[in-house]
């Protein structure tokens, strides 16, 4: 965590600090729900660190509401079943899904209601040429380098008939 002008940075903080309060609690009360802390988990004023959740349920507002600072895990019967908690979410930006198994990287991109799925990676690995955006209440839109170009871009059309006096 650091200052995001620095190349080295990994994590910059969050707008307010008390952004990071609010995640703070988030965490807290997922914990006193069952959650397991994997790892991170620490507030230091406006920054809070990546954090790693498992035995996350749908209903606690961790995972319930949007934030780029903690990741919740979910965690199933089966794998179907860890693709059916993860659409039942009204965010869909991008999901990593980190698995040996060609079938189920292949089911995850076929099922998972999301912008992208990032495969043995973090999710939020990205290439300027590659579309980067979300679904449902995740965002409008792609970024990238072709999406820049067409955002700032107005299509026009002009028509000329020819006609005979």
């Amino acid at each position: 965590m650091g200052d995001p002008l620095d190349e080295i940075t990994f994590l910059g903080p969050l707008i307010t600090e008390g952004d990071a309060k609010r995640i703070e609690q988030w965490v807290k009360a997922a914990r006193q729900g069952g959650a397991r802390l994997l790892c991170g988990g620490k507030r230091k004023g406006a920054f809070y660190s990546a954090t790693l959740l498992d035995n996350v349920s749908p209903d606690m507002q961790v995972t319930a509401t949007k934030s780029s600072a903690r990741w919740p895990c979910c965690t199933g019967s089966d794998f179907k079943d860890a693709c059916a908690m993860v659409n039942d979410s009204r965010y869909g930006l991008q999901a990593g899904v980190f698995t040996r198994d060609l079938h189920k990287a292949f089911y995850a991109w076929n099922e998972l209601e999301v912008g992208g799925v990032v495969v043995n990676d973090a999710p939020s690995v990205r290439v300027d040429s590659m579309p980067y955006g979300g679904v449902k209440d995740s965002g409008l839109g792609r970024e990238g380098v072709r999406w820049a170009m067409e955002s700032m871009t107005e299509e026009r059309c002009c028509s000329v008939a020819r006609r005979e006096n």
